[in-house]
């Protein structure tokens, strides 16, 4: 089951986020979650069995 990771706000944040992911080994992919006006939000979704190891991923990357 997939599983949200991360929020990112744009389609350029979410591209860079979903590729940083990959180059470190991660399967994950975006999805429009929301958008209003010209702000959209995305979600990024990973494998759930990888949600915390990405998480900590994220953090030591200094994304979140």
């Amino acid at each position: 089951m997939w599983t949200a990771v991360y929020l990112a706000t744009g389609l350029d944040a979410a591209i860079r986020v979903e590729k940083k992911l990959e180059k470190e080994g991660f399967l994950v992919k975006k999805q429009l979650f929301s958008k209003e006006g010209d702000e959209e939000l995305y979600e990024i979704l990973a494998p759930e069995f990888e949600a915390n190891e990405i998480q900590a991923v994220l953090f030591d990357l200094g994304i979140i």
